[in-house]
Protein backbone atom coordinates (compact mmCIF):
# COMPACT_ATOMS: atom_id res chain seq x y z
CA UNK A 1 0.00 0.00 0.00
CA UNK A 2 1.28 3.42 -1.30
CA UNK A 3 0.69 5.92 2.14
CA UNK A 4 0.70 9.87 1.65
CA UNK A 5 1.30 12.17 4.70
CA UNK A 6 -1.06 14.74 5.11
CA UNK A 7 -0.29 18.33 4.26
CA UNK A 8 0.72 20.56 7.57
CA UNK A 9 -1.94 23.40 8.15
CA UNK A 10 -0.26 26.90 8.24
CA UNK A 11 -0.84 29.61 11.18
CA UNK A 12 -4.05 30.90 11.17
CA UNK A 13 -4.31 34.11 9.19
CA UNK A 14 -2.39 37.24 10.71
CA UNK A 15 -3.57 40.78 9.34
CA UNK A 16 -1.57 43.57 10.95
CA UNK A 17 -3.22 46.90 11.52
CA UNK A 18 -0.49 49.94 10.89
CA UNK A 19 -1.17 53.81 11.32
CA UNK A 20 -0.02 54.88 8.25
CA UNK A 21 -3.06 52.23 6.67
CA UNK A 22 -6.58 51.77 6.92
CA UNK A 23 -7.84 50.18 10.00
CA UNK A 24 -8.49 46.33 9.67
CA UNK A 25 -12.26 45.96 8.86
CA UNK A 26 -14.49 43.86 10.49
CA UNK A 27 -14.81 40.40 8.75
CA UNK A 28 -17.49 37.71 9.18
CA UNK A 29 -15.76 34.34 10.31
CA UNK A 30 -16.33 32.26 7.54
CA UNK A 31 -14.96 35.55 5.03
CA UNK A 32 -11.37 35.20 7.20
CA UNK A 33 -11.82 31.74 7.10
CA UNK A 34 -11.35 32.04 3.65
CA UNK A 35 -9.18 34.34 2.93
CA UNK A 36 -6.71 32.18 5.20
CA UNK A 37 -7.69 29.20 3.20
CA UNK A 38 -6.67 31.00 0.05
CA UNK A 39 -3.38 32.21 1.20
CA UNK A 40 -2.79 28.91 2.12
CA UNK A 41 -3.21 27.81 -1.03
CA UNK A 42 -0.91 30.25 -2.85
CA UNK A 43 2.05 27.51 -1.59
CA UNK A 44 1.95 24.16 -3.08
CA UNK A 45 1.20 21.47 -0.41
CA UNK A 46 4.62 20.05 -0.19
CA UNK A 47 6.15 23.65 0.36
CA UNK A 48 3.89 24.10 3.29
CA UNK A 49 4.59 20.34 4.79
CA UNK A 50 8.20 21.46 4.47
CA UNK A 51 8.09 25.04 5.60
CA UNK A 52 5.89 23.48 9.12
CA UNK A 53 8.24 21.34 9.43
CA UNK A 54 11.64 23.70 9.39
CA UNK A 55 9.81 26.26 11.82
CA UNK A 56 9.20 23.33 14.20
CA UNK A 57 12.76 23.14 14.47
CA UNK A 58 13.53 26.50 14.77
CA UNK A 59 11.22 27.41 17.73
CA UNK A 60 11.97 23.54 19.23
CA UNK A 61 15.68 24.81 19.36
CA UNK A 62 15.02 28.33 20.01
CA UNK A 63 13.02 27.15 22.99
CA UNK A 64 15.67 24.92 24.39
CA UNK A 65 18.21 27.52 23.87
CA UNK A 66 16.20 30.42 25.39
CA UNK A 67 15.78 32.34 22.79
CA UNK A 68 12.62 34.44 21.36
CA UNK A 69 11.55 32.98 17.76
CA UNK A 70 9.12 35.54 16.78
CA UNK A 71 9.89 38.21 16.66
CA UNK A 72 13.83 36.68 16.32
CA UNK A 73 16.76 38.97 16.23
CA UNK A 74 19.47 38.13 13.62
CA UNK A 75 21.58 37.16 15.91
CA UNK A 76 19.53 34.57 16.73
CA UNK A 77 18.81 33.48 13.41
CA UNK A 78 22.80 33.13 12.67
CA UNK A 79 23.50 31.51 15.54
CA UNK A 80 20.82 28.55 14.43
CA UNK A 81 22.87 28.00 11.46
CA UNK A 82 25.66 27.76 13.04
CA UNK A 83 24.48 25.06 15.32
CA UNK A 84 22.67 23.21 12.08
CA UNK A 85 25.91 23.55 9.96
CA UNK A 86 27.58 22.17 13.33
CA UNK A 87 24.94 18.77 13.84
CA UNK A 88 26.93 15.53 12.39
CA UNK A 89 25.22 12.10 11.94
CA UNK A 90 26.69 9.44 14.19
CA UNK A 91 28.95 8.77 10.81
CA UNK A 92 30.59 11.68 11.64
CA UNK A 93 28.58 13.34 8.73
CA UNK A 94 27.59 16.87 8.33
CA UNK A 95 23.80 16.13 8.64
CA UNK A 96 22.19 19.16 6.65
CA UNK A 97 23.29 20.21 3.46
CA UNK A 98 22.96 24.15 2.48
CA UNK A 99 20.18 24.00 0.27
CA UNK A 100 18.56 22.44 3.65
CA UNK A 101 19.89 25.84 5.24
CA UNK A 102 18.32 28.05 2.77
CA UNK A 103 14.74 26.28 2.94
CA UNK A 104 14.98 26.34 6.77
CA UNK A 105 15.67 30.57 6.07
CA UNK A 106 12.86 30.84 3.76
CA UNK A 107 10.45 28.52 6.42
CA UNK A 108 11.85 31.41 9.29
CA UNK A 109 11.05 34.18 6.66
CA UNK A 110 7.40 33.52 5.85
CA UNK A 111 6.47 32.41 8.94
CA UNK A 112 7.88 35.99 10.34
CA UNK A 113 5.71 37.64 7.60
CA UNK A 114 2.87 35.98 7.92
CA UNK A 115 3.29 37.02 11.82
CA UNK A 116 3.05 40.68 10.67
CA UNK A 117 7.35 41.13 11.53
CA UNK A 118 9.68 41.65 9.45
CA UNK A 119 11.86 38.63 8.16
CA UNK A 120 15.63 38.74 9.86
CA UNK A 121 16.90 36.32 7.33
CA UNK A 122 17.25 39.22 4.98
CA UNK A 123 19.80 41.43 7.36
CA UNK A 124 23.60 41.31 6.25
CA UNK A 125 24.55 38.85 9.62
CA UNK A 126 22.64 36.15 8.33
CA UNK A 127 23.30 36.42 4.45
CA UNK A 128 27.17 36.52 5.67
CA UNK A 129 27.06 33.48 8.23
CA UNK A 130 25.11 31.16 5.28
CA UNK A 131 27.64 32.66 2.54
CA UNK A 132 30.30 31.55 5.00
CA UNK A 133 29.40 28.04 5.98
CA UNK A 134 28.69 27.53 2.16
CA UNK A 135 32.44 28.15 1.45
CA UNK A 136 33.57 26.10 4.35
CA UNK A 137 31.21 23.10 3.26
CA UNK A 138 32.97 23.50 -0.14
CA UNK A 139 36.36 23.97 1.41
CA UNK A 140 35.95 20.39 3.74
CA UNK A 141 33.73 18.60 0.61
CA UNK A 142 31.02 18.12 2.86
CA UNK A 143 27.85 16.94 1.56
CA UNK A 144 27.61 18.00 -2.28
CA UNK A 145 24.85 17.46 -4.73
CA UNK A 146 23.61 13.96 -5.60
CA UNK A 147 22.09 14.43 -8.43
CA UNK A 148 19.97 11.36 -9.74
CA UNK A 149 21.39 9.55 -12.77
CA UNK A 150 19.61 10.03 -15.87
CA UNK A 151 18.21 7.66 -17.51
CA UNK A 152 18.76 7.32 -21.44
CA UNK A 153 16.85 5.91 -24.28
CA UNK A 154 19.14 2.92 -23.96
CA UNK A 155 18.79 2.13 -20.66
CA UNK A 156 15.05 2.52 -20.60
CA UNK A 157 15.34 -0.22 -23.18
CA UNK A 158 18.24 -2.30 -21.73
CA UNK A 159 15.85 -2.59 -18.70
CA UNK A 160 13.32 -3.81 -20.84
CA UNK A 161 15.34 -5.90 -22.81
CA UNK A 162 17.42 -7.51 -19.58
CA UNK A 163 21.01 -6.09 -21.07
CA UNK A 164 22.24 -3.76 -18.17
CA UNK A 165 24.18 -6.95 -16.73
CA UNK A 166 27.85 -5.87 -16.59
CA UNK A 167 28.12 -2.50 -18.50
CA UNK A 168 29.76 0.71 -17.19
CA UNK A 169 27.64 3.22 -15.34
CA UNK A 170 28.17 5.65 -18.07
CA UNK A 171 26.13 3.25 -20.54
CA UNK A 172 23.71 2.16 -18.01
CA UNK A 173 21.87 5.59 -18.03
CA UNK A 174 21.15 4.96 -21.74
CA UNK A 175 18.65 1.71 -21.24
CA UNK A 176 15.02 3.16 -20.88
CA UNK A 177 14.20 0.38 -23.54
CA UNK A 178 16.06 -2.43 -22.42
CA UNK A 179 14.42 -1.82 -18.71
CA UNK A 180 11.10 -2.32 -20.63
CA UNK A 181 11.82 -5.35 -22.41
CA UNK A 182 13.50 -7.29 -19.23
CA UNK A 183 10.31 -5.98 -17.51
CA UNK A 184 7.93 -7.90 -20.41
CA UNK A 185 9.92 -11.25 -20.57
CA UNK A 186 10.19 -11.78 -16.47
CA UNK A 187 6.34 -11.94 -16.75
CA UNK A 188 5.34 -15.09 -15.33
CA UNK A 189 1.13 -14.71 -15.09
CA UNK A 190 -1.69 -12.45 -15.48
CA UNK A 191 -0.40 -10.38 -12.45
CA UNK A 192 3.14 -10.41 -13.87
CA UNK A 193 1.73 -8.34 -16.96
CA UNK A 194 -0.49 -6.11 -14.82
CA UNK A 195 2.69 -4.49 -12.76
CA UNK A 196 4.58 -4.61 -15.99
CA UNK A 197 1.99 -2.56 -18.18
CA UNK A 198 1.68 -0.03 -15.24
CA UNK A 199 5.85 0.30 -14.90
CA UNK A 200 6.04 0.56 -18.67
CA UNK A 201 3.67 3.13 -18.91
CA UNK A 202 5.37 4.92 -15.91
CA UNK A 203 8.97 4.38 -17.81
CA UNK A 204 8.72 5.33 -21.51
CA UNK A 205 5.56 8.03 -20.43
CA UNK A 206 7.95 9.87 -18.24
CA UNK A 207 10.94 9.28 -20.00
CA UNK A 208 9.50 10.80 -23.11
CA UNK A 209 7.13 13.73 -21.68
CA UNK A 210 10.21 14.46 -19.43
CA UNK A 211 7.81 14.56 -16.46
CA UNK A 212 8.61 15.20 -12.73
CA UNK A 213 7.38 12.31 -10.89
CA UNK A 214 4.79 14.52 -8.97
CA UNK A 215 3.43 15.10 -12.32
CA UNK A 216 3.00 11.46 -13.47
CA UNK A 217 1.26 11.17 -10.26
CA UNK A 218 -1.11 13.51 -10.86
CA UNK A 219 -2.20 12.64 -13.75
CA UNK A 220 -6.48 11.26 -14.36
CA UNK A 221 -7.28 9.27 -17.42
CA UNK A 222 -8.73 11.84 -18.87
CA UNK A 223 -5.75 13.77 -19.06
CA UNK A 224 -4.63 11.67 -22.07
CA UNK A 225 -5.59 11.97 -25.78
CA UNK A 226 -5.00 9.52 -28.55
CA UNK A 227 -3.79 12.16 -31.99
CA UNK A 228 -4.10 9.99 -35.16
CA UNK A 229 -1.32 12.10 -35.98
CA UNK A 230 1.03 13.37 -33.00
CA UNK A 231 0.08 10.24 -30.67
CA UNK A 232 -0.55 11.06 -27.27
CA UNK A 233 -1.91 14.99 -26.27
CA UNK A 234 -1.47 15.24 -22.14
CA UNK A 235 -2.54 17.95 -20.56
CA UNK A 236 -0.41 18.30 -17.34
CA UNK A 237 -3.19 20.59 -15.35
CA UNK A 238 -0.55 22.20 -12.87
CA UNK A 239 3.39 22.15 -12.34
CA UNK A 240 5.78 22.98 -10.10
CA UNK A 241 6.21 25.96 -12.18
CA UNK A 242 2.44 26.73 -13.01
CA UNK A 243 0.82 26.74 -9.30
CA UNK A 244 -1.97 28.79 -10.87
CA UNK A 245 -3.01 26.06 -13.37
CA UNK A 246 -2.74 27.39 -16.45
CA UNK A 247 -1.99 23.81 -17.96
CA UNK A 248 0.01 22.66 -21.12
CA UNK A 249 -0.05 20.15 -23.31
CA UNK A 250 3.12 17.61 -23.76
CA UNK A 251 2.97 15.45 -27.20
CA UNK A 252 4.47 11.75 -26.98
CA UNK A 253 5.06 10.48 -30.51
CA UNK A 254 4.76 7.53 -32.23
CA UNK A 255 8.03 5.93 -32.70
CA UNK A 256 8.75 3.11 -35.28
CA UNK A 257 9.22 0.32 -33.06
CA UNK A 258 6.39 -0.79 -30.51
CA UNK A 259 8.49 -1.88 -27.82
CA UNK A 260 9.25 2.06 -27.41
CA UNK A 261 6.01 3.30 -28.24
CA UNK A 262 4.53 5.57 -25.71
CA UNK A 263 1.26 5.82 -26.93
CA UNK A 264 1.35 1.91 -27.34
CA UNK A 265 2.13 1.65 -23.40
CA UNK A 266 -0.49 4.37 -22.33
CA UNK A 267 -2.83 1.69 -24.09
CA UNK A 268 -1.99 -1.25 -22.98
CA UNK A 269 -2.13 0.05 -18.99
CA UNK A 270 -5.23 1.83 -19.83
CA UNK A 271 -7.07 -1.30 -21.00
CA UNK A 272 -6.30 -2.45 -17.84
CA UNK A 273 -7.42 0.22 -15.67
CA UNK A 274 -10.76 0.38 -17.70
CA UNK A 275 -11.15 -3.51 -17.43
CA UNK A 276 -10.57 -3.07 -13.44
CA UNK A 277 -12.93 0.00 -13.17
CA UNK A 278 -15.46 -2.34 -15.23
CA UNK A 279 -15.43 -5.71 -13.73
CA UNK A 280 -12.83 -5.30 -11.29
CA UNK A 281 -10.24 -7.98 -10.93
CA UNK A 282 -12.21 -10.82 -12.94
CA UNK A 283 -12.54 -8.25 -15.48
CA UNK A 284 -8.62 -7.52 -15.69
CA UNK A 285 -8.02 -11.42 -15.53
CA UNK A 286 -10.29 -11.83 -18.97
CA UNK A 287 -8.30 -9.34 -20.60
CA UNK A 288 -4.99 -10.35 -20.57
CA UNK A 289 -6.06 -14.17 -20.69
CA UNK A 290 -7.49 -13.32 -24.26
CA UNK A 291 -5.30 -10.89 -24.81
CA UNK A 292 -2.73 -10.91 -28.14
CA UNK A 293 0.92 -11.38 -27.80
CA UNK A 294 2.34 -7.29 -28.21
CA UNK A 295 4.38 -8.25 -31.16
CA UNK A 296 3.35 -4.97 -33.16
CA UNK A 297 1.86 -1.16 -32.43
CA UNK A 298 -1.87 -1.61 -30.67
CA UNK A 299 -1.83 2.32 -30.58
CA UNK A 300 -4.06 2.77 -33.56
CA UNK A 301 -6.87 0.28 -32.04
CA UNK A 302 -9.90 2.11 -29.92
CA UNK A 303 -9.65 4.11 -27.20
CA UNK A 304 -10.40 2.25 -23.53
CA UNK A 305 -13.43 4.08 -22.23
CA UNK A 306 -11.88 4.77 -18.78
CA UNK A 307 -13.46 7.31 -16.36
CA UNK A 308 -12.30 10.80 -16.74
CA UNK A 309 -11.20 12.27 -13.44
CA UNK A 310 -9.90 8.20 -11.84
CA UNK A 311 -6.37 8.67 -11.52
CA UNK A 312 -3.78 6.32 -14.19
CA UNK A 313 -1.57 5.54 -12.38
CA UNK A 314 -2.43 3.49 -8.97
CA UNK A 315 -0.81 1.66 -6.78
CA UNK A 316 -1.18 -2.63 -7.50
CA UNK A 317 -2.16 -5.19 -4.47
CA UNK A 318 -0.72 -8.58 -4.21
CA UNK A 319 -3.55 -9.61 -5.28
CA UNK A 320 -3.87 -8.07 -8.26
CA UNK A 321 -6.51 -5.43 -7.30
CA UNK A 322 -5.54 -1.89 -8.57
CA UNK A 323 -6.13 1.16 -5.91
CA UNK A 324 -8.46 3.75 -6.27
CA UNK A 325 -6.11 6.66 -5.68
CA UNK A 326 -3.37 7.40 -7.04
CA UNK A 327 0.40 6.34 -7.00
CA UNK A 328 2.36 7.60 -4.49
CA UNK A 329 5.72 9.60 -6.19
CA UNK A 330 7.60 7.70 -3.58
CA UNK A 331 5.92 4.54 -5.61
CA UNK A 332 7.39 5.73 -8.92
CA UNK A 333 11.05 6.13 -6.81
CA UNK A 334 10.65 2.49 -6.17
CA UNK A 335 9.31 1.38 -9.23
CA UNK A 336 12.20 2.62 -11.13
CA UNK A 337 14.83 0.94 -8.99
CA UNK A 338 13.20 -2.02 -8.89
CA UNK A 339 13.54 -2.16 -12.58
CA UNK A 340 16.66 -1.16 -12.78
CA UNK A 341 17.49 -3.92 -10.42
CA UNK A 342 15.86 -6.33 -11.93
CA UNK A 343 17.22 -6.10 -15.10
CA UNK A 344 20.69 -6.61 -13.41
CA UNK A 345 22.21 -2.80 -13.02
CA UNK A 346 25.11 -2.31 -11.06
CA UNK A 347 23.88 -2.06 -7.56
CA UNK A 348 25.41 1.38 -6.89
CA UNK A 349 24.26 2.89 -10.18
CA UNK A 350 20.41 1.80 -9.14
CA UNK A 351 20.88 3.87 -5.69
CA UNK A 352 21.66 7.13 -7.59
CA UNK A 353 18.23 6.24 -9.79
CA UNK A 354 15.10 7.71 -8.87
CA UNK A 355 11.55 9.33 -9.96
CA UNK A 356 14.24 12.38 -11.33
CA UNK A 357 15.99 9.71 -14.19
CA UNK A 358 13.45 9.91 -16.39
CA UNK A 359 13.44 13.95 -16.68
CA UNK A 360 16.97 14.24 -16.18
CA UNK A 361 17.49 11.11 -18.85
CA UNK A 362 14.99 13.61 -21.46
CA UNK A 363 17.55 16.11 -20.95
CA UNK A 364 20.66 14.13 -21.23
CA UNK A 365 19.80 12.55 -23.94
CA UNK A 366 18.11 15.08 -25.98
CA UNK A 367 21.39 17.03 -25.56
CA UNK A 368 23.41 14.11 -26.95
CA UNK A 369 21.02 14.16 -30.12
CA UNK A 370 21.88 17.29 -30.82
CA UNK A 371 18.54 19.07 -29.89
CA UNK A 372 18.72 22.89 -29.29
CA UNK A 373 17.74 23.91 -25.19
CA UNK A 374 14.89 26.12 -26.91
CA UNK A 375 13.80 23.02 -28.43
CA UNK A 376 14.29 21.10 -24.99
CA UNK A 377 12.70 23.23 -23.05
CA UNK A 378 9.24 23.35 -25.13
CA UNK A 379 9.08 19.57 -23.33
CA UNK A 380 10.29 19.87 -20.03
CA UNK A 381 8.88 23.25 -19.38
CA UNK A 382 11.73 25.11 -17.98
CA UNK A 383 11.81 28.71 -18.16
CA UNK A 384 15.50 29.23 -18.83
CA UNK A 385 18.24 27.10 -20.72
CA UNK A 386 20.34 28.04 -17.11
CA UNK A 387 19.60 24.62 -15.52
CA UNK A 388 19.52 22.55 -18.39
CA UNK A 389 23.23 23.85 -18.41
CA UNK A 390 23.20 21.64 -15.25
CA UNK A 391 22.17 18.59 -17.08
CA UNK A 392 24.89 19.08 -19.61
CA UNK A 393 27.47 19.85 -17.32
CA UNK A 394 27.21 16.56 -14.64
CA UNK A 395 25.82 13.99 -17.99
CA UNK A 396 26.85 15.27 -20.97
CA UNK A 397 30.56 17.15 -20.23
CA UNK A 398 32.54 16.63 -23.71
CA UNK A 399 29.27 17.88 -25.85
CA UNK A 400 30.37 21.51 -27.31
CA UNK A 401 33.27 21.26 -25.08
CA UNK A 402 36.40 22.61 -26.72
CA UNK A 403 38.78 19.82 -25.60
CA UNK A 404 37.43 17.53 -28.39
CA UNK A 405 39.15 19.71 -30.44
CA UNK A 406 42.64 19.27 -29.21
CA UNK A 407 43.92 16.93 -31.63
CA UNK A 408 45.04 14.27 -28.76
Amino acid sequence: MDTETEPAQDAPLLVPATSAGPALPDLAPDTAARIAESVASARAAGTRRTYASAWRAFTTWCAREGHVAVPAHPVTVAAYLVACADTVTEAGQRAYAPATLAHRLAAIAHHHRQSGHPAPTGDDLVKATLSGIRRDYATTGDRPRSPRAPLLTADILAIVHGAGAGRAPALLTADILAIVDKARADCQGWSDEVVERRDTAILLLGFAGAFRRSELVALTCGDVALHRLDGLHIRLRKSKTDQEGRGTVRALPFTHSHTSCPPCAWLRWAQVVAAFDTAGRPGVIRLLRHAEPFDAHVCRGSRPRTTSGAPLLRSIRRNGNLSETALSGAAVHHAIRRRAELAGYDPDLVRQLGGHSLRAGFVTQAFRNGASAHAIMRQTGHTTPAMLEVYAREHAPLLGNAVTNLGL
